[in-house]
């Protein structure tokens, strides 16, 4: 069963974190775009909340199971069908792209999802998966705090390893890992800086080819 009632609940709360924090976002939204191929005309967003990401990102289309949330990224000029990630509403090998952004953690079964995702990716698109590492310091602080959320109560974070094994045992080729959002950094704007590879950001990013 989709964890929708806070997205249709607090809708406008979701939004005010990206204008509250705008240098977070903007590391968010580079990181994502970094992952994207060149060409992503046909691309999907699963999850695509109010349309933060596939906005910016040019994703035209998204799956939203929150009927106030896909309202609000309609609004955006998005074209928002409404379904699950475990059983998606397209056709075989429809899509260059399947997008998923911090989506992985408020679904029933990930692995179906990504074989949905492959299912409805043409030969050599991509699934795109960021999400918050469990091992990190904020992904721990979510952790331990996901009771007291209005969005994490119910939310299940995965470590970087663990979306890695999804993305293997669903026949996806890893061709890119990114982070961001890292810690105890020296400089300030360094915390926002993208690098390759994981273990030290929050955010985290996977690319896999069909």
């Amino acid at each position: 069963m989709p964890k929708t009632g806070p997205f249709e609940t607090f809708v406008d709360a979701y939004d005010a974190w990206f204008d509250k924090n705008p240098d977070l976002y903007a590391a968010e939204l580079d990181l994502v775009r970094r992952l994207l191929p060149p060409s992503h005309a046909a691309g999907l967003e699963v999850g695509v909340g109010s349309g933060q990401f596939a906005g910016p990102l040019g994703v035209r289309m998204g799956l939203e199971p929150a009927e106030k949330m896909a309202q609000k990224a309609s609004k955006r000029g998005i074209q928002v069908v409404r379904g699950v990630a475990e059983n998606l509403p397209f056709a075989d090998g429809r899509f260059d792209v399947v997008l998923m952004v911090t989506a992985i953690c408020f679904m029933d079964d990930v692995a179906l999802a990504f074989t949905e995702a492959r299912r409805i990716l043409k030969p050599g698109g991509r699934l795109v998966a960021a999400f918050i590492d469990s091992k990190s310091e904020l992904g721990r602080q979510y952790q331990a705090k996901k009771y007291q959320s209005r969005y994490y109560r119910d939310a299940a974070f995965f470590s970087s390893n663990a979306v890695l094994g999804f993305f293997k045992a669903s026949g996806f080729a890893v061709n890119q890992v990114f982070q961001t959002l890292v810690p105890g950094t020296a400089r300030t704007d360094a915390r926002t800086d993208v690098t390759e590879g994981w273990g030290k950001g929050a955010f985290v990013g996977i690319s896999g080819l069909k």
